[in-house]
């Protein structure tokens, strides 16, 4: 199929996606955007075409809806309640598996800033689905209480110059007590906003995915 817009109902909300499950893909890609951000996050949706482009089905929603997100900018109450973006998380994860499209495939995380912190902490809840995740500039610290639970394999990715963030990745590397790997992006900053540095993100994030979830079957 083609890239679907879809409709994700929850208990106390209903939040907007984009579902792409590739013909013969094995593998799906769930998104967890970090704070402020949205489905439509530029540098989450040049990683899911890299993604795709390789054999990987994605979903990117929108973790907060258009009131939260509009309430969010003024009082900021809801970027860091990680438990309420991982139950969302959780939820949504629950919802695509029983999509007819999705319900044999293999899931996988794709978490940037604090929506890293939300995989994380989905993923330990959740062992018999999530079988990796993948961090970007997260912020794994956040989800410290459950990081000794997570079982799918972890890769933390973070920028060479992003020097506050880099410390916060290596504690919750040690505290991770599953296959698991730390890579910095030369010359990369929080955003990886340099040229080039977003592509290796995608690359790293790619080979990841595909050694624990597998891509397209032939």
């Amino acid at each position: 199929m083609d890239s679907q817009e879809v409709s994700i109902p929850l208990p106390d909300a209903t939040l907007g996606g984009e579902l792409n499950v590739l013909p013969g893909t094995r593998s799906l890609v769930i998104f967890a955007h970090g704070s402020g951000s949205s489905r439509h996050s530029s540098r989450n949706q040049s990683v899911a075409r890299a993604l795709r482009a390789a054999g990987l089905g994605t979903l990117l929603f929108d973790l907060l809806t258009a009131e939260e997100e509009q309430s969010e900018m003024h009082t900021r109450h809801l970027r860091f309640d990680i438990p309420f973006l991982a139950e969302r998380l959780v939820v949504v994860t629950k919802w695509v598996r029983n999509q007819s499209a999705c319900r044999d495939l293999n899931v996988g995380y794709f978490g940037a800033s604090t929506g890293a912190a939300a995989a994380l902490v989905a993923a330990a809840e959740l062992p018999e689905i999530v079988r990796a995740v993948v961090s970007r500039g997260g912020r794994p610290d956040l989800a410290e209480a459950v990081l000794d639970r997570v079982k799918a394999p972890t890769l933390l990715i973070v920028g060479a110059a992003d020097t506050p963030v880099i410390p916060l990745n290596e504690q919750a590397y040690a505290k991770l007590r599953c296959e698991k790997a730390l890579r910095l992006v030369v010359d990369a900053s929080h955003l990886f906003e340099e040229p080039g540095t977003l592509e290796i993100v995608a690359e790293l994030a790619g080979e990841w995915l595909i050694k624990h979830l597998g891509a397209v079957s032939h």
